[in-house]
């Protein structure tokens, strides 16, 4: 702690020396009001300032503080005021003083001057966090509300299915232990093609925060700009998706990379038709006998987008039965961890789902989807994912 002191008095400046001069403590006292803004307007290391308050009377005094508020920023100043002048520092405290002390004539004093500078630096620093955490959370909203507005409100349903989505994003604390919804890297979509087939995907970029947020808006962008022909075939749907975004520094700096299932809906054969680039497979439950299993076969998975241009990638394909459900997910929904000993410290998993959505058999779509995320949030003893989740369901009447 460096502290510059302005002081009326030179044998009260060498007790000052002797007494702040401990530690880590720096001190530098003045006792000629010139030469102690020169002091102050000369270096910028400063990190508290103590001056008197009536000296050589009060108006000079404030004077010179009014002076100093200008070169000393935010940093805090405290008075030391005599016990007859005591009324004269609401003035300086109005101003910006931040703290003072009351010279008594046995100079008492001088044993609180070290503890006022410490909690008055306290104090400051602890407001520059505030300030700090209030425009992260302003940042982190805005990021938020850029990666929600493509997430879709409504989504297209062909004729005898029912198709229904969510999302939620993960949450951190800030300075001060606030939560912060962050902003998030997941995207799900439901498209209907010109031949009347459905595009379906989730996306997941990993990280959290800006970066994962403008990688799933450049994956977004991309599938916009695609033409309808490529989205016929899964397999090398995903594998221009992956080109371009290889070439895409946004998503691949600092190793990043996003998780991919695309597929396509045949409402007329009732067929899915997938690829998977580094995502979990899809679940189909049978709503009749209520049985669950994934669908697929988990090494026809290729590649994360965005890691490697040259990537290969495998459609897989499906039946969907009267009366069944298809569940595409992100996997925050299964990595929900207990918040226990290492004993309990286990994931929502597959088995989670799958449990859930049994007991969902006969419920809607939205009711289902929010017992899932009700269901993996209480998994985390209320601590929350810790991952963004999204979920996708497609129900076959």
């Amino acid at each position: 702690m460096r502290v510059l002191v302005g002081w009326d008095c030179e044998d009260e400046a060498e007790l000052l020396r002797l007494y702040l001069n401990v530690d880590d403590t720096e001190v530098v006292v003045e006792t000629c009001w010139e030469q102690f803004l020169e002091q102050a307007a000369a270096r910028n290391d400063f990190d508290a300032y103590l001056i008197t308050t009536n000296s050589p009377d009060t108006e000079t005094a404030y004077q010179a503080f009014r002076k100093l508020k200008e070169y000393s920023a935010d940093h805090p100043i405290i008075g030391a005021a005599s016990q007859e002048d005591v009324y004269r520092i609401a003035r300086f405290l109005t101003s910006g003083m931040r703290n003072y002390l009351i010279r008594d004539d046995n100079k008492d004093y001088m044993f609180l001057i070290h503890s006022a500078l410490q909690s008055a630096m306290e104090a400051v620093r602890a407001e520059r966090e505030r300030v700090i955490a209030a425009k992260l959370r302003q940042e982190i909203d805005s990021v938020r509300k850029l990666q929600e507005s493509i997430i879709p409100r409504l989504l297209d349903v062909p004729s005898g299915y029912q198709i229904a989505g969510r999302y939620e994003s993960s949450e951190i604390s800030v300075f001060g232990g606030h939560p912060v919804t962050m902003a998030g890297g997941d995207y799900y979509n439901a498209l209907t093609l010109p031949d009347g087939n459905i595009a379906l995907l989730v996306g997941d970029a990993s990280g959290h925060g800006m970066k994962a947020c403008m990688s799933i808006m450049t994956l977004h962008t991309l599938i916009q700009m695609f033409p309808s022909k490529r989205y016929r075939n899964p397999a090398v749907f995903v594998h221009d998706i992956n080109e371009s975004l290889c070439r895409q520094a946004v998503v691949n700096d600092d190793g990043g990379f996003i998780t991919l299932l695309y597929g396509i809906l045949n409402p007329k054969k009732s067929t899915f038709e997938w690829a998977a680039a580094g995502h979990p497979l899809p679940i189909l439950q049978n709503l009749i006998d209520n049985t669950l299993s994934e669908q697929g076969n988990v090494a026809a998975v290729g590649m994360p987008l965005g890691i490697w241009e040259s990537a290969e990638y495998k459609s897989q394909k499906i039946t969907l039965p009267k009366q069944s459900r298809l569940i595409l997910y992100t996997d925050g929904l299964a990595e929900a961890f207990s918040n226990g000993s290492a004993e309990r410290h286990v994931e929502f998993g597959t088995d989670g789902i799958k449990r859930i959505m049994q007991a969902a058999q006969k419920a809607n779509l939205d009711q289902t989807i929010e017992s899932l995320f009700q269901a993996s949030h209480d998994h985390t003893d209320g601590v929350g994912r810790h991952d963004d989740t999204s979920v996708l369901m497609v129900q076959k009447d």
